[in-house]
């Protein structure tokens, strides 16, 4: 229309704004009548302020009380920025000062409001918000108190969150509030601020499309072909950083699209679906959710909660009556969703409704349950007109009705979905109780007025999140996690990690995280790699799968390529070298060339069948073949070694630090005596080859250079020698004796510190050829094996064989050993023998011949222990001393230690036979009889020499001691030298030594005597002696260290006698004048030395 006019009425806008922005269009101003308004500033002391000693609401009661004072009883207003605030100061103004103290502000319920415009026979103060200051004109206000503040609505484009921050209301605004004490009468205006504060506000309000979501005007815009955003003629001109979240918002929605026609980056266009929601008057998330709610066939619920998200809460709490407005709509509240709350609301009141029919009646409803009749009719009307835009009939019915709706988990699922369409950037997850990390990253807590507060999920979606005095999560609902992705799918962010070869399922997969607007809605799930990467899923299905052979189905053609390649590579294993078998890249490579873009078995199968064959796939022997061994190298190392007719598979493994490195001889369990007495090495000559060269390389290098090349003599000596089994040592150490004059010691050879793979590795198998035990020593193994069976097979001859409590030989004759029948045949053998324990004394089988033949020894003499009783009681008494001998004992030790020596004397040479029948054992009782005690007489007469000398030689030293009791060094040296006599003569000497060695004893002390006095007198010549018998009695201890104890009896004689040759060396630089048995020199010392070295073992 031409004629069209359009009136513009506002009582604080900017006038010459709107004017420029239509074309200079006429301002028109309609000024009412106003008396003359004094102004009063009272401002607050920010210091008290600052420390909470005053706050705006101290001010407010101190300047009411204050007019009343002045007998100023006409009616105030006063203007303050919360609830919170007006609560709390008609609270303290009803204590404090007289008159009718009225709330206001807009969720008041309509009755409440009402009051304020009721004539009253008081004076009224009402405490408002800034719904006084333009919506509502209260008549009779004399006076207003302005604290000049107000919550302002503000939208956050970046946390996408609506606030409404406390802040200092503009000129206009606070000119506005003073106007409404001079509308009938002169008034005073009393301003909580400073004359300064007033001059420095802006003049008007800023304008709400710059502090709003722009989600809805842009859908608007875009819906009426209004051009572009960018360049559209507001009149207060959007941030574009608030354009650009409303553009998001929509993006979100599924609304918008960018315009590819275009070529300018801000041209947009709708989609189909933001086409739909231009047509709904309303938020565009609610419009959103609506058609979402079509898709799932729930419009009539979703109708509901839509038209209760477009009106103000229905639900009302009286100033006075909080308590029982919290039971009334505790009735109503659902546990899981707010929005199923609003249902129940519905419902109830559809009930009634429906039943009653009665204005009067839904009235008492509303009143009794605080809910307000006026929204109630407003939210059925909108209920109702959502339902025809969304029916697409423009028919306005006059007789609505409300439909009751029925609430079960499915319509419930449907419902949250849809909801979830239009929110879903108002998702939160769960930290703990009711916080959570919302959409971007934003911390929310439930809202406490919400039905879930304390009883929220882990996932919940809100309709609002705004700021007040932190950021709230309003009208929540619980919901499903599961659901976010098949709603948010255009805004996931997916990662993928870790793909790799899943045997089981028989495809390439990777782990997958799902991420929503900066939260995490899927953890990590496994996936199928090939839509993601089919190329990089390819390799790894080749990798992984063909060239490992880590497939879960029998293919013939893998099955084949497999046992080529193995094939080649156990060349390498036997040679202990790289490089003969192609790699894993090479062999990928192969299979590349062969297969198309496939990724797992089920298609591979069906490129077979295509094919007709495998064919294509299988590989030949030298497509592994990399560098082609020598066939004379590999015959070295056979695959199977001969026992008998037995062959035992051997296993090549060149894998250095890993337990299986070198080769692995499988011996079954019933074979392996027959192997452990096998020379095993011997069927493997390159690997003894090697063995041995390493044994001469450890060779100290001075030894070494004495000998040609080590290769050479490795080589030489595997081929000509024979080995027996466990004794590599004593013959390498013949070899070079016979061959290179070369000395060395068996025990010399330093086989621990061989590399591992040059010691067999024998695997021990039972009868279904799992392996039971594994070893490199075959004689460890046999022993710890051959005991379990002994274990085993000997509990069944116990019984046969073994005895207790034995007292004479009442048993027949004793075997040496006795077979052990097992279920494999011959296990082994049991070696009987007597045992003595605590006295007493068992026949027992043992399962090892040299326990059985030391346990035998003691076992008999127990038993002649017992047959001669009472001649051993007749030897201790004519054995034990007294007089001057058991002093000089004494000197020595404890008497009744030598009694019991002499007496393991005359045992030791008589009792410890190795008899195996009754008549061996009586006939040598019958022999020793009459012996025993003239024997022992003889020990008693061999020691008594020995005895005196050494009392002669005590009592020298100490006597030396006493006179040089001063003289430390001298002193220091006797010590020494009765240390020394008493380690020549310990108490025990009786059983240790011979009787010709006991002959000598006496010239060894006095030698030691004569030595100690001529010491005592000149102690630096004889430490000069004494270091050259140090230098032999070290290498003698070095001897002893170094000798094996199974070690040769010539070896260990040889050692016994370069210690008594040392004593004899001792005598000669000593005491001459006593004389040696035969020629001693450090020559003839060398001698014996070098004598004992070359004695190999």
């Amino acid at each position: 229309r031409k004629d069209l006019k359009l009136i513009i009425t506002s009582a604080t806008i900017d006038t010459s704004k709107f004017a420029q922005a239509f074309q200079d269009a006429p301002v028109i101003e309609v000024s009412g009548r106003m008396y003359p308004v004094e102004v009063r500033y009272r401002p607050i002391d920010p210091v008290l302020e600052e420390k909470g000693e005053t706050t705006y609401v101290d001010e407010v009661v101190a300047c009411v009380e204050a007019l009343q004072n002045e007998r100023r009883f006409e009616d105030i207003l006063i203007f303050l920025p919360t609830e919170q605030d007006i609560r709390e100061t008609c609270e303290r103004l009803g204590k404090r000062c007289s008159g009718l103290v009225l709330p206001l502000f807009a969720r008041l319920s309509a009755g409440n409001q009402r009051l304020v415009f009721n004539p009253a026979p008081e004076q009224k103060i009402i405490v408002a918000t800034n719904i006084a200051e333009t919506s509502l004109t209260i008549p009779g206000i004399k006076y207003v108190i302005d604290a000049g503040l107000a919550r302002i609505l503000e939208y956050n484009p970046r946390s996408q969150t609506t606030g409404l921050p406390i802040k200092p209301v503009s000129k206009s605004s606070a000119e506005q509030r003073k106007g409404r004490c001079g509308r009938v009468q002169d008034g005073i205006c009393i301003r909580l601020y400073s004359r300064e504060d007033f001059a420095e506000r802006p003049l008007y309000t800023t304008p709400e499309i710059l502090r709003s979501n722009l989600a809805g005007v842009i859908l608007r815009m875009l819906a009426l072909n209004l051009g572009l955003i960018t360049s559209f003629p507001f009149i207060d001109r959007p941030h574009p950083k608030n354009i650009r979240d409303g553009i998001e918002i929509l993006r979100d929605l599924g609304a918008l699209i960018r315009d590819e026609s275009e070529t300018e980056a801000e041209h947009y266009k709708l989609t189909d679906i933001g086409r739909t929601m231009s047509q709904f008057p309303l938020d565009p998330r609610v419009s959103r959710m609506i058609i979402e709610a079509k898709k799932e066939g729930c419009v009539n619920e979703i109708a509901v909660i839509a038209a209760a998200l477009s009106i103000q809460d229905p639900r009302e709490r009286p100033y006075d009556k909080i308590d029982q407005a919290a039971a009334a709509h505790a009735q109503f509240a659902h546990p899981e969703s707010d929005f199923l709350t609003y249902l129940q609301i519905w419902n109830r009141y559809s009930d009634i409704l429906e039943k009653m029919q009665s204005q009067s009646k839904l009235r008492k409803f509303c009143r009794d349950h605080f809910l307000s009749y006026r929204r109630m009719v407003e939210w059925r009307d909108i209920y109702h007109q959502i339902l025809e835009i969304s029916s697409g009939k423009n028919i306005i019915y006059k007789n609505r009705k409300s439909v009751k709706i029925e609430i079960d988990q499915t319509i419930s699922d449907k419902i949250h979905r849809s909801i979830l369409s239009g929110y879903l950037s108002n998702i939160a997850r769960k930290k703990e109780k009711n916080f959570y990390t919302a959409a971007k990253s934003r911390d929310v807590m439930l809202y406490p007025g919400s039905g879930l507060f304390n009883k929220g999920g882990d996932w919940i979606v809100a309709s609002e999140i705004s700021l007040t005095s932190r950021v709230f999560a309003r009208n929540a609902a619980n919901i499903k996690s599961e659901w976010l992705e098949e709603l948010g799918r255009d805004h996931c962010r997916y990662t993928w990690w870790a793909a790799h070869w899943e045997k089981n399922r028989g495809q390439v997969v990777a782990l997958e995280k799902v991420i929503l607007f900066g939260l995490t809605i899927v953890e990590q799930r496994t996936v199928a790699y090939e839509r993601i990467n089919p190329e990089e899923a390819k390799k790894i299905f080749i990798r992984e799968a063909l060239v490992m052979g880590e497939v879960g189905r029998k293919l013939p053609f893998l099955t084949h390529n497999l046992s080529l390649w193995e094939k080649i590579k156990t060349m390498e294993d036997k040679l202990r070298k790289r490089g003969i078998a192609v790699d894993e890249e090479t062999v990928a490579r192969l299979y590349e060339q062969r297969l198309p873009l496939i990724s797992d078995i089920r298609s591979l199968q069906k490129l077979i069948r295509d094919k007709g064959s495998d064919d294509f796939l299988r590989l030949r022997e030298e497509d592994f073949i990399a560098e082609d061994p020598d066939p004379q190298d590999l015959n070295q190392y056979p695959d199977h070694i001969k026992i008998g007719s037995a062959a035992l598979a051997c296993r090549y493994r060149f894998e250095p630090g890993l337990a299986q490195d070198g080769v692995t001889v499988s011996v079954p369990l019933g074979l392996l005596s027959r192997a452990a007495s096998e020379n095993i090495e011997k069927h493997l000559p390159s690997l003894l080859q090697e063995k041995v060269f390493y044994m001469l390389k450890s060779l100290p290098k001075n030894v070494r250079q004495k000998l040609p090349p080590l290769v050479q003599i490795a080589k030489i000596f595997s081929k000509r020698e024979t080995i027996a089994e466990n004794s590599l040592p004593m013959a390498l150490s013949k070899y070079l004796l016979h061959e290179y004059q070369l000395t060395v010691p068996v025990n010399s050879w330093a086989l621990d510190k061989l590399p591992p793979h040059l010691n067999i590795r024998y695997s021990v198998i039972d009868d279904q050829g799992s392996e039971v035990t594994n070893s490199r020593n075959i004689g460890e193994l046999q022993k710890e094996l051959i005991e379990q069976v002994h274990r085993t097979s000997l509990d069944a001859y116990r019984g046969q064989w073994e005895k207790n409590n034995i007292t004479g030989w009442n048993f027949g004759r004793l075997p040496e050993n006795i077979e052990l029948m097992g279920k494999h045949g011959l296990a082994g053998y049991a070696y009987p023998a007597l045992q003595a324990t605590d006295g007493v004394i068992n026949l027992r089988l043992f399962s090892n011949p040299q326990e059985s033949a030391i346990n035998h020894l003691q076992g008999v003499a127990a038993l002649y222990d017992i047959r001669f009783a009472e001649k051993l009681k007749q030897l201790k008494k004519n054995i034990a001393p007294g007089g001057g001998l058991k002093i000089q004992v004494a000197n020595i030790g404890n008497p009744k230690q030598l009694e019991q020596s002499i007496m393991d004397r005359v045992k030791k040479d008589f009792f410890y036979q190795p008899w195996r029948s009754p008549e061996e054992f009586i006939n040598h009782a019958n022999a020793i009889d009459t012996k025993i005690l003239s024997y022992g007489q003889q020990v008693i007469t061999a020691i008594a020499p020995v005895i005196k000398s050494f009392t002669d030689a005590y009592d020298l030293l100490q006597k030396l001691m006493q006179k040089n009791r001063t003289n430390n060094p001298v002193l220091k040296f006797l010590k020494t030298t009765l240390m020394e006599l008493h380690g020549l003569i310990p108490i025990n000497f009786p059983a240790l030594y011979s009787f010709d060695r006991l002959r000598d004893l006496p010239r060894y002390c006095k030698a030691l005597s004569i030595r100690a006095e001529r010491g005592s007198l000149n102690l630096a010549a004889t430490e000069s002696k004494l270091q050259d018998v140090a230098i032999y009695a070290k290498q003698h201890q070095k001897i002893v260290d170094n000798t094996a104890p199974m070690a040769s009896a010539e070896k260990k004689n040889k050692t016994d006698e370069l210690y008594w040759m040392i004593e004899e060396y001792k005598v000669s630089l000593f005491a001459q004048e006593l004389k040696t048995p035969y020629p001693v020199s450090p020559k003839r010392l060398n001698q014996l030395i070098r004598e004992i070295e070359n004695i190999i073992y």
